[in-house]
């Protein structure tokens, strides 16, 4: 009867075991192309894709569900047409964004959006960028904070600490960060500080590192306060000391 309970405690602890060895290793999938980024785009077990190439896309990638995307320094390159007259130049609205991320959150660490209208559309959803992310190579600019038809979620965006916002094609039209008219209540958030951001409100490189560097250092903050607590207990005793010298006199 032991030996029979020993075989069965066995055999539960190995399956366990290989259960739990295919969850975890079906909570990151690496990916080559279009066909294999949509399809781990589709499979709600995967909670991290990375990219093992630089991927081509002929349509917009759309993102639905919580995920982290691990760019791996690659790049997803928008290659199909744009608008109704379906024009290869990408200075034709079309609505396109080499991603959009839908009423989710996701992500990015370490990629380039290249090739769309627009690098990123983040869609009543909430984006979190990690490492480099580039947006150069876009027809309109490279981050869109907008509200969708029926969409009531205020888009929002966290750039964390190590985080850096690239786009070399910035220009006066077309900025790296946009809200568009009908959309408000759109949030950046930097530094556990967030910045609404008004409809139809623009963004430069500039003024987002101005934003970056508005926020207070707390270790500088802390050796501040530090210093005028010193500064007032040395005014203090001054002059207690001072006014002894005048008593005595």
């Amino acid at each position: 009867m032991k030996k029979i309970s020993k075989i069965l405690l066995l055999f539960v602890l190995t399956i366990t075991l290989s259960t739990t060895i295919n969850v975890k290793a079906a909570t990151s999938k690496t990916v080559n192309n279009q066909a294999e980024l949509k399809e781990a785009l589709n499979d709600s077990n995967i909670s991290t894709i990375i990219l093992g190439s630089n991927i081509e896309t002929t349509e917009k990638i759309n993102i639905m569900r919580d995920v982290t995307i691990d760019g791996n320094n690659k790049t997803i390159k928008y290659v199909g047409k744009f608008g109704s007259s379906s024009s290869s130049d990408n200075t034709v609205w079309g609505g396109i964004y080499v991603l959009q991320i839908y009423k989710s959150n996701v992500t990015l660490k370490n990629i380039k959006l290249t090739g769309g209208n627009a690098g990123l559309l983040i869609n009543g959803g909430h984006a979190t960028f990690v490492g480099k992310i580039d947006v150069s190579g876009n027809g309109f600019g490279g981050i869109e904070l907008g509200k969708g038809s029926g969409v009531t979620e205020a888009p929002t965006l966290t750039i964390t600490d190590n985080a850096e916002i690239i786009n070399t094609t910035e220009s006066a039209d077309k900025p790296t960060i946009w809200v568009p008219a009908d959309t408000n209540g759109a949030v950046i958030e930097i530094g556990n500080t967030e910045f609404e951001l008004n409809s139809g409100e623009e963004l430069t490189l500039d003024e987002i590192n101005e934003l970056e560097e508005s926020i207070e250092n707390p270790e500088t903050s802390d050796s501040l306060l530090l210093n005028i607590f010193f500064l007032s207990i040395f005014v203090i005793l001054s002059s207690y000391a001072f006014n002894k010298i005048l008593n005595k006199e």
